[in-house]
């Protein structure tokens, strides 16, 4: 482990010594009977000033800067490391460099017991103590005698000063590692002869804003790389954030030195990585997306392509798809592009595209998508329908508003890569093939089905390409809402239908062939729904059914002849249904009803014809004054209706009885229901206007209020005159 110690991280966590323990310590000496060394001035003594211990540190350094007996380096930094967490950050700084000079001109041997030390002191919050470790690991690793021995302990540590939140840490840092590795390549010119001599050139696509490491600094890191990785790997996923922070920050720095060589440690790489990205601190997941940018760009996707797509199969995971998504991004386009179809037939195939509902899980699946189309580009034409099945699932799955506009955003950027005008054009383009795939299992659709959600989503997104794929789309709308199936999926398809016929020129009649599929849609669609069945749901679906034929009918796209058709089928389910105990059911019932008598003519046969008035004039007593108004109004459509038939006569005694109920009305509470009542009377007086008169006669006397009435017979009275 590279950053875990037994000593806190914070000099604060340490408690104030206890008077037993201030009092100085009888002198002990080495165990070296050649040694005269007492430890006695380096034990905890009350601390009276700060420069005291700052010039004690010091003149340790001073002491022993010349060669000095291994155990008198060994107990002297053993004493300097148990106060380097202590006190102030200068003390601690004055520690680290004693420290140093210690074991620099003492024993190699003492580095392992100072390197957790000094790990820990680079997550001290005093930047200049972070300098100091940077400063002494560096001048280690140049001047240390037995610093080939520990290279594999120390650089870690000077490379993890590269991602210091201080600028000064990182220019010390980078400085110091420039010239190790300048030392290490000329002391071993003659194993890197062949490769100074034959230098090869950066990798290809090599990251902007990078700065490639000297020959010296990736041979070292290469070559202790196995010791390294496992360390770093073990941290990324420690209990403390700070450590994991820290080794998640060390692992694209290993991983730009050690370039093509990632090969060989992959499979470690990318199972940490994996774990990694489901860290909770961003910080950790940043560095692992870098991280996995790296081995985009030095690894062979065929590599990396097999472990992965291996990883995404066996258990499809959110870090994994943001793991495939960020290697794409750092691979350069001519390598991937032979893998393309590989990575999309993957990603669109369902244990992947809808392994889950989660939005991370389909953010990410979004980012690879994202990424694909930003490396390949003009390469992504040859797989743009199974990229489209991918957006159409998260566009079906997801409920984040913020992730349905990035996925929206997403499908305009695969039709600019198409060179299409509008993600409508591309939905045109493949619409066909889509539906084609999702309406192979549609006998077996609930509401939870995925393939629902996607028909649903390409029927409201395709448009105009609606109309062109009729073939597919009404045969399954009719499979889909027979009465057996599940009552809340035909809820939600009845709900898009509806929507689709108020813009049916948009939609499902945008090539004018709707009128083919009519009676499917009368027939088999809306009547089945119109019956009545018992329960809220079945009331709920009836209101749903009838929402679509009022849809149907009140746009421009059936002639009269349609809805006469139309008519024939369906008056005696409106009908009953004028019963309903939803207002909205009721209110529409009389609209449509009204819409059928004004497209009957003389079609309707008397006895049809006969049955229609009396259910509307239940409506008058109606809870609801909306629907008694478009009972009124139906009511007024049937006059119309009585008054251009050619044998009007036969119908008197009818309409003599509607006149008396409406005479009933006209005394109404509600004045709009009087006003309505009273308009109804007036268009309808022409039929037989001396019944009228003498029906309103015999009632003015009845009414609370005789001004509707007088109003009436005025106005009969003027047209008689005007006659």
């Amino acid at each position: 482990m590279l950053y875990r110690a037994w000593c806190p991280r914070s000099p604060r966590a340490w408690p104030d010594p206890s008077p037993r323990d201030c009092r100085r310590s009888p002198a002990r000496s080495c165990a070296s009977p050649s040694c005269s060394y007492s430890a006695w001035p380096w034990t905890w003594a009350a601390p009276r000033s700060r420069p005291t211990w700052t010039t004690r540190c010091a003149r340790c350094g001073a002491r022993y800067s010349t060669p000095s007996p291994r155990c008198a380096a060994k107990v002297a930094s053993a004493q300097l490391l148990w106060h380097g967490p202590l006190l102030h950050w200068k003390v601690r700084v004055a520690v680290i460099e004693a420290t140093g000079t210690v074991i620099q001109f003492g024993s190699g041997s003492s580095v392992d017991d100072v390197l957790s030390h000094f790990a820990q002191r680079l997550f001290d919050d005093v930047p200049q103590v972070r300098q100091a470790v940077t400063s002494v690991v560096g001048g280690w690793l140049l001047n240390l005698r037995d610093r080939y021995s520990f290279f594999h302990k120390l650089s870690p540590l000077l490379l993890s000063s590269f991602s210091d939140e201080m600028p000064e840490v990182r220019q010390t840092a980078t400085s110091l590692w420039e010239k190790v590795g300048l030392k290490w390549q000329e002391e071993n010119e003659a194993d890197l002869k062949d490769k100074l001599d034959f230098a090869s050139p950066p990798p290809p696509h090599y990251p902007e804003h990078e700065n490639r490491p000297g020959l010296g600094c990736r041979e070292l890191v290469f070559r202790n790389l196995s010791k390294v990785l496992p360390a770093v790997c073990h941290d990324i996923t420690d209990w403390v954030v700070g450590t994991r922070v820290k080794a998640a920050q060390l692992l694209p720095v290993l991983l730009l030195h050690a370039e093509d060589h990632i090969t060989q440690h992959l499979e470690i790489i990318l199972r940490t990585l994996q774990l990694a990205c489901n860290d909770e601190e961003k910080a950790v997941v940043s560095s692992c997306i870098r991280a996995a940018e790296l081995i985009g760009t030095f690894v062979n996707p065929e590599v990396f392509l097999k472990l992965i797509l291996a990883m995404l199969k066996k258990s499809p995971s959110a870090s994994g798809l943001l793991i495939l998504a960020s290697v794409i991004q750092g691979c350069p386009q001519n390598i991937l592009q032979p893998h393309l179809k590989v990575i999309v037939t993957e990603l669109a195939k369902e244990h992947i595209c809808q392994g889950s509902e989660n939005n991370l899980y389909l953010e990410h699946l979004l980012l690879c998508v994202q990424a694909l189309l930003s490396v390949c580009q003009e390469d992504c034409c040859t797989v743009s329908l199974q990229l489209m099945e991918v957006l159409v699932t998260i566009l079906a799955v997801s409920g984040a508003p913020g992730l349905l506009k990035k996925a929206q955003n997403t499908m305009d950027t695969l039709a600019e890569v198409e060179d299409i005008p509008s993600s409508q054009d591309l939905f045109r383009k493949h619409v066909g093939a889509l539906l084609e795939r999702l309406t192979a299992s549609h006998g077996e659709w609930t509401v939870h089905s995925v393939q629902l959600l996607k028909f649903t989503v390409v029927l409201t997104q395709a448009g105009p390409a609606v109309g062109e794929v009729l073939q597919h789309v009404i045969p399954t709308l009719r499979t889909c809402l027979q009465p057996t199936t599940d009552p809340h999926m035909r809820l939600k398809l009845f709900s898009v239908l509806s929507t689709m016929l108020l813009r049916p020129k948009d939609t499902v009649n945008s090539q004018g062939q709707f009128h083919g599929y009519l009676e499917m849609v009368v027939n088999d669609i809306l009547a089945p729904n119109l019956q009545w069945h018992a329960g809220r749901t079945a009331a709920a679906i009836r209101t749903a059914a009838i929402s679509c034929l009022w849809a149907l009918t009140s746009s421009d796209i059936l002639s009269a002849k349609q809805v006469q058709e139309a008519q024939e089928t369906l008056m005696p389910q409106v009908l009953a249904i004028l019963e309903d105990d939803s207002q909205t059911t009721r209110l529409v019932s009389c609209r449509i009803i009204s819409v059928f008598l004004k497209n009957s003519g003389d079609t309707m046969e008397p006895e049809k014809f006969l049955k229609v008035y009396p259910e509307l004039l239940k409506r008058l007593d109606d809870v609801s004054n909306d629907v008694r108004m478009a009972a009124a109004f139906a009511l007024l459509t049937w006059l119309k209706c009585v008054q251009n038939s050619d044998g009007k006569s036969a119908f008197q005694s009818s309409v003599q009885f509607l006149y008396r109920e409406l005479l009933v009305h006209l005394d109404d509470p509600e004045s709009a229901i009087q006003d309505t009542v009273l308009e109804v009377l007036k268009e309808g007086s022409v039929l037989f206007p001396d019944v009228l008169v003498r029906e309103t006669e015999a009632v003015v006397h009845k009414h609370r209020s005789s001004t509707y009435c007088e109003q009436l017979l005025q106005h009969m009275q003027a047209m008689a005159a005007a006659r």
